[in-house]
């Protein structure tokens, strides 16, 4: 069971945004309700609104009321937490307005462990990271000015910069800041339980990872699919496209978890360690490679969302063929596929193994209909199914795929938590292995770059809405 953090004070950059007021809050009450927070904390909101502490308190309540109304039946449970909840004014790019900050982290508890354990986390647009930190450092709140006994950290939201040249800056400026130990770059999926399981069913099950590997996998294909369009980040898309905003994080680390090699030990560096290498193996693309293994595509009338361009040429949808030049996975293609406006709502693995080398029990069918699959899905349903042959029913002899499935709201009583519970958690105590490490971040970034120049100013695809994309998407896995 976990112990209980050390007690704190968690300061909220960006108090007014909808990732504060639908993820953090909430997570924050829901722990705090539960009994795993501290026993003593607190929780400073900061944005640019000019608000009482009061003022701030009901605006949580009215947020949480709209949006988790079934969340505040223990009215004496979110008076308790509410009494937790202060507010200060900044506008982040002012430097001097920080002192005030500082004066209620500091003054606001006296000398006790609450105003000396900071974590601060930036719930702002990527762009404000480097001015909230450097504000930081010049008022004193930095991790490396921190009394000894004490510490300070910092959860840094994706994307972390927009190209690798971006990425080693944003680094380079909160590692003179903050010590690489006390940083936590968040990526949600990282903290999904179904995630988390996919090295537990590879490592802690000797039927699985023996034929893990180039000999027995004929293909891996990764999936993020959402069957609804941008919504109202019209203006984020046309900065990131699906490449940065998807591919670069959550696809990349899916990959890494699914190839990585064996950790030495469970610990967050050795784990770290692996999704590294596995990230720096990746082949290298190049244009002509990129005309055979990446198709990029647009939704039908993303030029008509709100703050899209008329003539933007940012994509919505990318599949691609990586392959991972290491002994384990040469030349095993690994399939990777995501899009806003698909055809459903989905995120899964799908392992294919090879085929027997032939098939006794016709009549004879194509591999892809009788190739056995681990197929684990992420979500909406959190499942792990094998595909396998049996025998139809009669007298001939023929195979049908058959399916065996685990599902872990039928298998466990308990109920997971979250994501930002569990990450939230995880970063107080000082947990990183759910968090991306420096190297990772860049080597993603010099993946997605090297994809972004070889494909050049070539014109995403149109595919329709509720499609599974673009055409030459077949071609891709022919």
């Amino acid at each position: 069971m976990r112990l209980k953090p050390d007690t704190c004070t968690i300061i909220i950059f960006g108090a007014h945004s909808d990732l504060a007021a639908r993820k953090l809050f909430p997570s924050l009450y829901e722990l705090a309700l539960w009994g795993h927070l501290p026993d003593e904390y607190r929780i400073v909101g900061v944005g640019r609104a000019a608000l009482s502490h009061e003022e701030f308190r009901v605006k949580v309540h009215e947020k949480m009321a709209t949006l988790f109304p079934e969340s505040l039946q223990d009215e004496a449970g979110f008076r308790s937490f509410s009494a937790r909840l202060f507010y200060v004014r900044v506008d982040f790019a002012q430097c001097e307005e920080y002192h005030a900050l500082k004066k209620e982290l500091m003054e606001g508890s006296g000398e006790s462990a609450v105003c000396r354990n900071l974590l601060f986390y930036l719930a702002t647009p990527p762009a404000l990271a480097p001015v909230i930190v450097r504000n930081l450092q010049h008022v004193g709140l930095g991790e490396r000015g921190c009394s000894s006994g004490s510490w300070r950290k910092i959860i840094v939201e994706k994307p972390y910069g927009r190209n690798l040249q971006t990425a080693r800056e944003l680094n380079t400026i909160i590692g003179e800041v903050f010590h690489e130990e006390r940083i936590f770059r968040i990526d949600h999926y990282l903290g999904k339980e179904t995630v988390q399981n996919i090295m537990v069913f590879r490592f802690s099950n000797g039927i699985f990872e023996p034929l893990w590997n180039r000999q027995n996998i004929a293909s891996v294909t990764i999936t993020i699919a959402e069957a609804f369009g941008i919504r109202d980040r019209g203006a984020f898309y046309e900065e990131a496209g699906l490449l940065r905003d998807i591919m670069q994080n959550h696809a990349l680390q899916l990959l890494a978890s699914v190839a990585m090699e064996p950790p030495v030990d469970f610990s967050a560096e050795s784990v770290r360690d692996e999704k590294a290498k596995l990230l720096r193996s990746i082949r290298h693309f190049t244009p002509e490679y990129a005309a055979q293994t990446v198709v990029l595509g647009q939704y039908e009338g993303y030029h008509s969302e709100k703050n899209v361009a008329p003539d933007s040429t940012v994509e919505t949808f990318a599949a691609i063929k990586f392959f991972v030049d290491n002994w384990r996975w040469k030349d095993v293609p690994f399939y990777v596929k995501a899009g806003k406006n698909l055809a459903e709502t989905v995120t899964e693995i799908v392992i294919t193994f090879k085929c027997p080398p032939q098939n006794y029990f016709g009549p004879a069918e194509s591999c892809s209909y009788s190739a056995n699959q681990v197929i684990l899905r992420i979500q909406p349903e959190e499942t792990i199914a094998i595909k396998f042959g049996a025998k139809r029913p009669g007298e001939a002899v023929i195979t049908d795929p058959v399916y065996m499935k685990f599902d872990y709201k039928t298998s466990f009583a308990e109920v997971g938590v979250t994501p930002y519970h569990r990450l939230l958690l995880d970063a107080m105590a000082g947990e990183q292995m759910n968090f991306i490490r420096q190297d990772s971040v860049e080597y993603s970034w010099a993946i997605v770059d090297a994809i972004r120049e070889a494909v050049g100013d070539h014109p995403p695809e149109t595919y329709p809405i509720h499609s599974w994309g673009p055409q030459s998407v077949e071609d891709l896995y022919g």
